[in-house]
């Protein structure tokens, strides 16, 4: 952007020059008025990209008049199924109809509506359109300076797997209930997780996999520093087992998995479930009166003079303002995860958020201001995966295989791994576990490197991952190698692995240096602690003793004795934030004197830090806990609404 702001000021420069000679002269080269300069504007359809969240963006627009876009079309794009795909057909709606380039990006997918502009706009550029007059003025909203009352016994804010949950509920016990979403979408982050922990479910029982509660509570306290609801984690253990066969009664079956001795339920088909949740909220809220309404924000909790909420103002996506009076309001707005600002804040994370866009954690500050209590461990983030920065680039250079080299090196224990400093700052071992990888990752700053050598890639290229002894194929989330579970096997040789490598350095996306000096250099590593880092490692290699972590022998990998050596960008994957209202176990959302707040429930990610202390250690956990805190939380809000009336 910043080198075609350059030649966009050079070229007005240029015109400015010629303007000027032209005035002196008091005439154009050809005998024409000064006034009358000619456009570089041709009709025709030219093609723009930008990048996305999720790739690059490519578009053709077709242009009649310099100011006027006659269609667009999207030829290629990789954004999120169903909320970023579906941004880029709004934004190209929006654009077409109102012929203008200032419209609203769309609610929880800012950077796929922002890219999708930049897109557009590259196109018109290229075609010399005018887009000093393409972004003046803007859309009016038909909606605007206009509002719109409804009542209700329940309103639900957020129609993730926990709205959705206690929308259904709520309805199913006698309440009309009114739901809104503030994107297009339903579902949230339920549409894109793997599974679920439902404790002792009927389908776990069945297979001969009990967990024993008394001790999963106990174990559960103590690992999260007794900072936690022992009651709250007791009837999510006790209770979420009704959970599985609830979801199935409604159609939402989930299919069981020992996973080593874990109880996990592995979600429907990832096309099928946005569908059967629409399904659900149909059968149980619209049949018995009440609303689902979608692209419509929440912006405020509405209070009556004792401090009790007694409904929500939000925006309609054609302006409108919604004024939903309600008996109960349930929050279910899905956490912080997406605002950089706030979780840098809250705690000191600078990774990935791998969630999704729009949990910027408006619902939270409603709710604080409101009168709810900030909770004493607020801050919690779920970090649950390891992401190689590399992966994006090479996914345009080379096979889904090829380009995940990177990435799966990160999830193997056999490689050096040091801090920015290039410190090393922990046994290598920790990746093998998805919570202790990222966590170990992120207490040592925004990023991490995984360092490989030239030997170590020559064994990769002729054995595969058994060149490198690896104990098992990475523990990577099933989705990151679909698309290659063919050639994900040990044995598998990595072709072309050192020029994929030297694609990842040219990208930035990694180093690489010819000694280790270079590398840190190129890394910008200090290079006297990295030096001392690695040749104390490299001691450890050929001895098998780990003095200073206590590597394992079998995964101290040899480094060989000559370069290039390659540092891996490792980054963490944040995939929520961990509460930031404290609930009873009504989920009643609660004041600062621990009583709750009057008509105010909370439940899924933002009502989660009764469960944990500052970090999610669960597995399966934050989904479960969300379709089971949705389900009781529904069922208690709903009470609470029938007997005001």
């Amino acid at each position: 952007m910043r080198n075609r702001n350059f030649v966009k000021k050079m070229l007005m420069l240029s015109f400015c020059m010629v303007l000027i000679v032209s005035m002196l002269s008091g005439c154009t080269g050809n005998g024409e008025s000064a006034n009358s300069s000619s456009s570089s504007f041709k009709a025709g359809t030219f093609t723009g990209e930008a990048e996305g969240k999720e790739g690059i963006i490519k578009v053709e627009v077709t242009m009649d008049e310099p100011d006027k876009i006659k269609d667009i079309k999207i030829v290629s794009q990789s954004e999120t199924g169903g909320l970023g795909d579906s941004a880029l057909e709004k934004m190209k709606e929006q654009i077409l109809e109102g012929q203008t380039l200032a419209v609203d990006a769309v609610s929880g997918a800012s950077l796929s509506s922002e890219a999708m502009l930049a897109a557009v706009e590259d196109a018109v550029t290229k075609g010399g359109g005018n887009l000093e007059v393409l972004k003046a003025g803007g859309v009016k909203k038909a909606g605007e300076g206009k509002t719109e009352k409804l009542e209700t016994d329940v309103v639900v804010v957020g129609a993730g797997a926990s709205g959705v949950s206690a929308a259904v509920t709520a309805a199913d016990k006698g309440a009309k209930v009114i739901i809104i979403e503030k994107t297009g979408v339903i579902g949230g982050a339920s549409n894109l997780s793997w599974a679920g922990k439902f404790y002792n479910s009927s389908a776990a029982t069945s297979n001969n996999l009990k967990v024993n509660v008394e001790k999963e509570i106990a174990d559960w306290i103590v690992n999260n520093h007794w900072r936690v609801d022992a009651a709250a984690i007791r009837q999510y253990v006790t209770k979420s087992g009704e959970t599985y066969d609830w979801l199935a009664e409604k159609g939402y079956k989930t299919s069981f998995l020992n996973f080593f001795g874990e109880q996990l339920h592995v979600l429907p088909a990832y096309e099928t479930r946005e569908e059967t949740l629409r399904k659900m909220l149909s059968e149980s809220v619209e049949q018995h009166g009440g609303q689902v309404i979608t692209e419509t924000t929440a912006k405020k909790l509405i209070t009556n003079e004792a401090g009790e909420v007694t409904g929500v103002v939000a925006e309609k996506a054609d302006g409108t303002t919604l004024e939903i009076s309600a008996k109960s309001v349930i929050m279910a707005t899905g956490g912080y995860a997406a605002n950089k600002e706030m979780v840098k804040e809250a705690f000191g994370f600078e990774g990935v958020n791998g969630g999704l866009g729009q949990n910027v954690g408006e619902g939270l500050e409603m709710a604080w201001e409101a009168g709810a209590k900030v909770p004493d461990n607020f801050g919690g983030q779920m970090l649950h995966q390891t992401l190689a920065r590399a992966t994006q680039g090479l996914i345009a250079q080379y096979e889904p295989f090829e380009a995940s080299y990177p990435l799966m090196l990160t999830y193997l224990p056999n490689f050096m791994n040091v801090g920015t400093s290039g410190a090393r700052f922990r046994d290598e071992a920790a990746t093998l576990t998805s919570v202790a990888a990222a966590n170990t990752s992120a207490f040592n700053g925004p990023y991490h490197m995984v360092i490989v050598s030239k030997s170590q890639l020559e064994a990769l290229q002729t054995k595969g991952m058994n060149g490198v002894h690896a104990p098992s194929l990475p523990g990577m989330p099933p989705e990151f190698y679909a698309e290659f579970t063919d050639q994900f096997t040990l044995e598998n040789p990595w072709a072309n692995v050192g020029k994929v490598f030297d694609s990842m350095v040219e990208n930035g996306d990694g180093f690489k240096g010819n000694t280790i000096e270079e590398l840190a250099t190129n890394a910008g590593m200090d290079v006297d602690v990295f030096v001392e880092n690695y040749n104390s490692y490299k001691e450890a290699t050929k001895t098998g003793v780990d003095s200073e972590f206590g590597k394992a022998a079998e995964y101290l990998e040899p480094m060989g004795e000559e370069g290039p050596y390659y540092a891996i960008i490792a980054e963490i994957n944040n995939l929520g934030s961990v509460g930031g209202l404290l609930v009873n176990t009504k989920f009643q959302v609660l004041n600062d004197k621990r009583t709750p707040v009057k008509g105010l429930f909370a439940v899924g990610l933002e009502s989660e830090g009764v469960l944990f202390n500052d970090t999610y250690v669960g597995n399966g956990v934050g989904i479960g806990y969300s379709f089971t805190s949705g389900r009781l939380g529904g069922e208690s809000a709903a009470k609470s609404a029938l007997k005001a009336n």
